[in-house]
């Protein structure tokens, strides 16, 4: 697998991992204004209404869902390119080595999921949140992963983003099919009419990048008034971008590269600081008891280390998929702990999930709570679990 990671790879490991950093301080920044004086300025920014209109046609929504609607679109924007290019060269393009990411990613959606729905039973109106715990948050992941710097194998940051990546796949699906509202079968038949245009465009391997962004921004509005969830445009759009094998130079190559920064640095950042700002002041330690966020807190912990660690060993085992070098399974059970800082996606997840104030305060306890412990812990588990700074520097002399 180390052989297998290309110059691109490690372009995008070390932004991403560089934008988690940033993304802790936007997290931690939200949660101290959301508990200070200033909570109520917080508030009514994020209430501000931004309206877009031409003629008839106007998308009116507070500043916050234009966060949540339009930059994120653009995250999934690149999460489809980054999905495509895996798929076609990358880490996922042969059985050999998607396979364990493949089912541990498989392990890491499905047991969350259950232990929500176990602590969730008795309360129907929570039921819809299944989804929130079966989330990854990559950027803030491989943030963490950073603080360690040379110790960790390259092979291990490129697992934790193949299994982000398979996660991210399960995530479109689930919005797609459980998380749009009622369908406006006009718009939606406008978008598709977009969308068979940029697929044209990239059959005929249209170099330019122009088209494509002008396009996508329209899909993108119909979409949203279509009733579709707005971020799945950006994964369509992505889709039809065509893919150079001969160069790192195509039109898939650019976009990607050209997006990073933004998205590590702005967009990523800017979603958590819009959304991780709880507040504290006068709540009470059992509140994080109740059904709601105890279900998201442990489906992220109990739910992410079964799944990720015990269907890997269990591939492993049964020859479905083989062990990267130089990983070890104290590393892989550190890294299912990475993979449960739900955060962003989570956040993300539970905003389409519920629209009550009560439940997405009970969804931001739940995932703060469950994210900070998996952060903490799979931090110094990995720590221990790797060989000391001298041994590696032994080993890249």
């Amino acid at each position: 697998m180390v052989n297998a990671i290309t110059p691109l790879l490690r372009d995008f490991l070390q932004k991403e991992s560089a934008g988690g950093i940033v993304l802790i301080f936007a997290a931690a920044l939200a949660l101290a204004v959301a508990n200070s004086p200033l909570a109520a300025n917080y508030v009514s920014l994020l209430d501000i209404p931004v309206v877009f209109a031409i003629d008839s046609f106007v998308i009116d929504k507070p500043l916050l869902l234009w966060i949540n609607d339009g930059l994120m679109a653009v995250f999934f924007f690149l999460v489809g390119l980054e999905v495509k290019r895996e798929v076609l060269e990358g880490q996922l393009s042969s059985w050999s080595k998607a396979s364990l990411p493949l089912v541990a990613a498989l392990g890491g959606m499905v047991l969350p999921a259950l232990v929500f729905i176990g602590f969730n039973l008795g309360t129907p109106d929570n039921i819809q949140g299944w989804a929130i715990p079966a989330a990854t948050d990559i950027a803030f992941a491989l943030g963490i992963l950073s603080l360690l710097g040379p110790r960790v194998p390259v092979a291990l940051k490129a697992l934790l983003l193949a299994i982000a990546v398979i996660d991210d796949i399960g995530a479109i699906a689930i919005i797609a099919l459980f998380y749009s509202g009622e369908i406006d079968t006009g718009m939606l038949a406008a978008a598709a009419m977009v969308f068979i245009v940029m697929l044209a465009l990239g059959r005929a391997k249209v170099a330019s990048t122009i088209p494509y962004v002008l396009l996508a921004i329209l899909m993108w509005a119909f979409v949203l008034k279509s009733g579709v969830h707005a971020t799945l445009a950006g994964v369509a759009a992505a889709l039809t971008i065509p893919l150079d094998r001969s160069s790192d130079h195509g039109p898939l190559e650019r976009m990607e590269h050209a997006l990073h920064p933004w998205v590590a640095f702005l967009v990523i950042p800017v979603f958590g600081f819009a959304n991780a700002g709880v507040t504290l002041v006068g709540l009470e330690p059992s509140a994080l008891l109740d059904p709601l966020p105890l279900g998201i807190a442990l489906g992220l912990l109990i739910g992410k280390q079964a799944g990720i660690f015990g269907f890997a060993w269990l591939a492993v085992k049964m020859k479905l998929a083989s062990l990267p070098d130089e990983v070890n399974w104290r590393q892989i059970h550190a890294l299912s702990l990475l993979a449960a800082i739900g955060f962003t996606m989570s956040l993300f997840i539970g905003n389409l999930a519920f629209a009550t104030a009560g439940q997405i305060d009970a969804v931001k306890l739940g995932v703060l709570a469950g994210s900070t412990v998996a952060a903490l812990t799979g931090y110094f588990l990995l720590k221990s679990a790797l060989p000391a700074v001298g041994s590696v520097r032994e080993q890249q002399a």
